[in-house]
This record gives C-alpha cells, structure tokens and sequence, in this order.
C-alpha cells in the first residue's frame, strides 16, 4: 500500500510540473527570449538581440501611461477598502445562519463573464440608461449625466469588478479575530475608536494588504474596462500590452512592458510577504 501511495504521490507531482512547465515556465519564458528581440513586419519578430525595447519604457509617454495606470489602481484599491471593509465586518459579525447565504450572493456575480457584467454596468450608466432616467424621474437632474468615458467611469467599472477580491480576504481576518481582546480593550476603557485603532486594525492588516493587492495588481492589466468604460484617454498599461501586440502587432515591446508590469507585481508581492512578515513576528512579541 505504502509504495502504490508514494507511486500515486510522485505521478501527481510529475503531473503538476509537467503542466507548470508546459503551460506557465515554457510561455513566459518565451515572453522574455521576445523581449530582447526585434520587431520585423513580415514575420514579427527578428532574431536580432537589442535593449531598445526596454529603452522605449523610458520614454515620457509610456511613463504617463503607467503613473496613469498605478493612480487608477490605487484609486480604486482603496475604494475597494472604503466599501469592503465595513461589509467585510458587518458579515463577520451576523449570525452563523445568515453569513453563507451573503457569501454566496457575494460570489454569484463570478458565475457570470466579467466582460458581460461590464457591458452590463455601461448600459447602466449610459446617457440613456437607466440611473439617468432614474435621477430624471425624480427631478434631481434636467439633463443625463456624463459619467460614461471618462475616468470616473474607468474607477467604478474597477471597483464593480474586484470588489469581491477585497472582501474575501478582509472577511478572512475579522472572522479571526479573537474576542478575548475586544473584551479586555472594553474592560480597560477603551472606547470604540481606539479598540478599532489599536486592536481590530492592527490584527487585521494581513487581509488589508492582501485585498489590496488583489485587487491592485489585476486593476493595472483590465484593458477591457478601460477600452469600454473609458475610451482613449483613459488607456492602463493593459491597454499598451494589449495594442503592442493585437494592433500594432510589436511583439518584442509588447512583451518588455508585459515584463516590467510582471516585476512590477512581484515588487509588491515582495513588498506584501515582508510587511505581513514583520507583522507576524511584532503579533508573536506582544
């Protein structure tokens, strides 16, 4: 038995590095070989060795476009906090019968097509859509809204998609929490300020930082709510990617700026593993 196991055990390993390395080390690496090569018009790209696509990063234009897109993710991370965190506490603390019920509403919408769920919110708040009529109806506005294109548009499009990313990990956490130390912060006469501030906040930082790179991470690459929701002035360095190589057909810069958002992520991912490091062993000290 204990042989047929280990045999079961090793073919399932070698399963899973066979699809990894097939299906993830085999294409980003390609990625990067593309990266360091050069565009040619009649056959994409050209086996010759150059650095100007990463040269071309530097260069104001594309720098906008990723300023542009690092201050749209933060904007709408921290939305995404604003609105998840009270939900996320709120949830932890119903009662037990009450709380899968509002999971499951909360991961319904991931049964549906994001892309679909976009064209969906455009509708919504179109000029002829149905908040305008809505806010018309009840005389709080003579003329429709122009909210669609722009990048308030871009931000609730972000937000109306990654929410759920944000809750989960927050709900995570706060349903963690131990009790015994809001009770005792309540017995030393702490008020609700300060126990938030210096118990719950504190304790559930782990799932703060964790949201937030779930949902700031992916918010920089979702072109299509860009292209949708913000037209042409409100581009992500998703969108560039995307051009590089659909329209413009420059695979090489494509895959440089593919690269730098990618060590870009893995900076934050860094970033994430030494806070919540740091935080662990302050936890463990106290």
């Amino acid at each position: 038995m204990n042989s047929s196991r280990k045999l079961f055990q090793r073919g399932v390993i070698l399963l899973v590095v066979a699809w990894l390395t097939l299906f993830v080390f085999l294409p980003n690496l390609m990625i990067i070989g593309t990266s360091f090569l050069t565009r040619d018009n009649d056959s994409l790209v050209r086996m010759v060795f150059s650095l100007d696509n990463y040269r071309r990063l530097l260069d104001p234009l594309y720098a906008d476009v990723l300023l542009h897109s690092l201050n749209m993710a933060l904007i709408a991370t921290l939305c995404c906090l604003l609105i998840g965190y009270p939900f996320a506490f709120i949830l932890a603390r119903l009662p037990a019968r009450v709380r899968p019920l509002l999971l499951f509403l909360l991961i319904v919408p991931f049964w549906t097509n994001s892309l679909i769920r976009v064209y969906g919110l455009k509708i919504f708040l179109s000029t002829r859509g149905y908040l305008n009529e809505w806010l018309m109806a009840l005389g709080l506005t003579d003329t429709p809204l122009r909210i669609m294109y722009t990048p308030q548009a871009v931000i609730l499009g972000l937000i109306y998609i990654l929410l759920p990313f944000m809750v989960m990990p927050l709900y995570a956490s706060i349903e963690k929490l131990d009790k015994a130390y809001l009770e005792a912060a309540r017995d030393l006469g702490a008020g609700k300020v300060q126990t938030f501030v210096r118990i719950i906040l504190p304790l559930t930082m782990p799932g703060i930082i964790a949201g937030s790179l779930l949902v700031m991470l992916p918010a920089m690459g979702l072109f299509y709510i860009a292209d949708l929701m913000g037209g042409a002035k409100n581009l992500l360095i998703g969108n560039v990617i995307k051009s590089q190589f659909l329209n413009i057909r420059d695979w090489p810069f494509g895959a440089a700026t593919s690269i730098c958002l990618t060590l870009l992520m893995g900076l934050m991912l860094l970033v994430y593993y030494k806070v919540a490091k740091a935080l662990n062993k302050k936890g463990e000290l106290e």
